[in-house]
């Protein structure tokens, strides 16, 4: 495997330098942001797989640069926070987040967090994380797990590599019903530390890129979800 980047954004220089030196001493290549601007410039030109980004920065904060950073293909986000509501947990696993992490927290946890981020993208960037190599329709929607790409009546999707996962999974099972927990297994991975709501939330973001097709994606109340049976 080639050695991962990873960018620390954070306005302390002592929160950073810890975790420099602890995701260095796991093989990372590690880069540094001391504000959200400046984050923003380090993504364009060090190309991190991983950005670990305070949410309280001077100029712009995580929130924002995880809006500016939306369609940023095949980058995962892990968030920082003084903060422990869940409303701004949800705020940011909204904005495309992969994970959150409040203040103070054990180092050694952050870097699990980073490395099970890291390997799940790093396990999608080839289709390998798609259920089978072949082309699903539902409807109106073909999703190609070779190519990666998700199409709505002809018209590209723009997907999160989560959200493309999810989506052919129940897709290419469509009528099956998976459980909350069962799909952060297969999608996000056992070591993920996130909750269930983090299903929820992804299932919502497709749902509305799905636009009048929406019900595409069903709930099975006090299950989980399903695609709609063909």
């Amino acid at each position: 495997m080639n050695q991962k980047k990873v960018l620390v954004a954070d306005d302390e220089e002592s929160i950073r330098s810890a975790i420099v030196y602890a995701l260095k001493r796991e093989g990372f290549e590690v880069a540094t942001a001391a504000d959200g601007e400046e984050a923003l410039q380090k993504v364009a030109s060090f190309r991190p797989d991983l950005l670990v980004l305070d949410v309280m920065m001077p100029k712009l904060n995580g929130y924002e640069v995880c809006r500016r950073l939306e369609h940023e293909k095949g980058l995962g986000i892990l968030l920082l926070t003084v903060k422990n509501d869940i409303v701004d947990k949800v705020l940011g696993l909204e904005l495309g987040a992969d994970d959150f992490m409040s203040k103070p927290f054990d180092i050694r946890e952050l870097v699990a967090r980073a490395k099970s981020i890291v390997r799940r993208l790093d396990k999608g960037s080839d289709g390998t994380s798609s259920p089978d190599s072949e082309v699903y329709r539902l409807e109106g929607l073909k999703v190609d797990t070779v190519r990666r790409t998700a199409e709505m009546n002809g018209e590209p999707m723009d997907l999160t590599p989560k959200e493309f996962d999810l989506l052919a999974l129940l897709v290419s099972h469509a009528g099956r019903v998976y459980t909350r927990e069962d799909l952060l297994d297969l999608v996000w991975g056992m070591a993920y530390f996130g909750g269930t709501r983090t299903v929820d939330i992804h299932i919502q973001r497709l749902r509305k890129k799905l636009g009048d097709a929406h019900y595409l994606l069903q709930t099975v109340y006090g299950i989980g979800y399903k695609a709609m049976e063909k």
